[in-house]
């Protein structure tokens, strides 16, 4: 570029002869990014899993899918683990995907149910290099095929063609695009005939949800979908909605019992059985009183409050009964001058003085992000060779800010919902398809989506009993990412075991 410089300044310092303006008529043409081919690099491995030995071959690399128009416009990235030998009609295959909006596959791909998973000192800070991945004992390829996916515009995924990032940040968008890719998968390989499952993580959830019902009406019913750390109704979010203080109490509760900081003898789930009914009785009546609460009621609400969650009778006071999850991060351990994380709380960290209002930053993200990206491009360049020259993106670049989460949720007609409700699609499904079977699986100590919520959105889909009882809930010791604990991630996958028997039964 230097070298054009004074060239550049020369030609602008020179007298300029007009030049007459000529009319183009001509269409302008749209900007264009080359489409690649479908690539990918395979190789062979084996995982033993509970004395057996598993051989299965892993598929790294791209799959394009096409606009309403049939033009390519994004290469999705993924990685595949198929078992050799294994009948096709009767393997199932799992499709795996993060949230977000706008994040990539390498959490749940490097830590879940992978056959390989890094290792962290959570929840303790992971430190800097050298990182480890491990045979993964606690892997799900005994019962399931396995396919991570990148969604668009994140990790290796690209728009490619005439695609623009308006194309796939949106709830729709972003539903549309996955649904192609599947399908696409599943044609590529050969797969429909085989039993079908979605495994979404956090906005993952919203997806999966949404996925169930678009899949299904494109004729490709599933036959469970697995809900790790929910969000599926972005509606009841809004400030001044008392649900989201309701909401987040069951979760205080469970944190402040891992700490410590309340008198009980009971065990976890009782503790928080017991914030359950406070927070659907007397917490919810008192918020819903506002400022006409009487002071007697004020004060007793105050005082469980405080013994439910640690936090001080006068702290809660000033709050006027309402909790919100930055706040609690920063107050619980204030005298301890330390913080909490967000994703999984029990993760600590430090703020710069201890009267601060919200944490600085969140210590369950900042403990793992480089054990994960650092062990993910070891593992892919050595162990699944495959070679990018591409900036693998955990979050894409301006995805979440440009993200357009206007949803048509069935039964809505074509008035799009504002924010999305996807427990309204996979109610849906569930209708439709009376053998779809759901898991939700959540952590005790998670602060982004907490569990209360959860199971409100997933009980209040107005099922049938008996399709009501398609869903089935899972507990655990741990926060957002319940694999960082690898206790709960062994309890998760015996949960999962029983859970694929059940929906593959019918």
């Amino acid at each position: 570029m230097s070298s054009t410089a004074p060239l550049a300044a020369s030609q602008e310092n020179r007298p300029q002869q007009s030049e007459p303006k000529v009319q183009d008529d001509r269409p302008k043409q749209e900007a264009t990014v080359p489409v690649p081919p479908e690539t990918n690099s395979v190789t062979k491995h084996d995982l033993t899993l509970n004395g057996q030995v598993i051989h299965y071959t892993a598929t790294a690399g791209n799959l394009l899918i096409r606009d309403d128009q049939d033009h390519p416009n994004a290469s999705i990235f993924y990685v595949a683990y198929t078992q050799d030998g294994a009948d096709a009609r009767t393997r199932p295959v799992t499709f795996f995907f993060n949230g977000g909006p706008g994040a990539a596959t390498i959490w749940l791909h490097m830590g879940s149910f992978g056959p390989v998973r890094v290792e962290t000192r959570s929840p303790e800070a992971t430190g800097p290099a050298p990182y480890r991945w491990v045979p993964n004992e606690y892997s799900l390829l005994d019962k399931t095929d396995l396919v991570f996916i990148d969604a668009p515009l994140c990790g290796f995924s690209r728009a490619v063609g005439k695609g623009t990032m308006k194309d796939f940040a949106g709830t729709d968008q972003d539903i549309r695009a996955f649904r192609r890719f599947i399908e696409r998968y599943v044609t590529a390989n050969q797969r429909w005939s085989s039993p079908k499952f979605l495994f979404g993580e956090s906005y993952g959830t919203t997806r999966a949800a949404g996925l169930a019902a678009a899949l299904q009406n494109d004729g490709m019913p599933f036959n469970g979908v697995v809900l790790l750390s929910s969000i599926l109704n972005y509606g009841i979010r809004n400030p001044g909605y008392d649900i989201e203080n309701i909401g987040y109490l069951p979760s205080f509760a469970a944190i402040g019992y891992y700490y410590k900081k309340v008198k009980t003898t009971e065990s976890l789930s009782d503790w928080v059985e017991h914030a359950r009914e406070f927070a659907r009785g007397p917490y919810a009546e008192a918020l819903s009183k506002g400022d006409h609460i009487p002071q007697a009621e004020f004060d007793s609400v105050a005082r469980e409050l405080s013994a439910l969650t640690g936090l001080k009778v006068e702290y809660l006071k000033q709050t006027r009964l309402r909790i919100t999850p930055g706040r609690f991060r920063e107050e619980l351990l204030r005298d301890d001058s330390r913080t909490l994380g967000r994703y999984d709380a029990r993760f600590m960290g430090w703020d710069p003085d201890a009267a601060g209002e919200t944490p600085g930053f969140d210590p369950s993200d900042t403990g793992i992000s480089g054990a994960f990206l650092g062990a993910f491009h070891d593992y892919v360049q050595k162990e699944l060779k495959y070679m990018s020259q591409e900036t693998y993106y955990t979050s894409g670049p301006g995805v979440n800010q440009a993200w357009d989460f206007k949803h048509e949720a069935p039964g809505q007609g074509r008035r799009p919902l504002p924010v999305p409700d996807t427990a309204l699609d996979l109610a849906d499904a569930m209708r439709k398809n009376p053998s779809l079977k759901v898991f939700s699986a959540n952590g005790y100590f998670d602060l982004a989506t907490p569990f209360f919520a959860t199971e409100y959105d997933l009980t209040h889909m107005s099922l049938p009993p008996q399709l009501a009882r398609n869903v089935e809930f899972g507990y655990y010791p741990a926060g957002h990412m319940v694999y960082l604990n690898v206790d709960a991630l062994r309890q998760m996958k015996a949960d999962l075991l029983r859970f694929y028997a059940e929906a593959l039964h019918n």
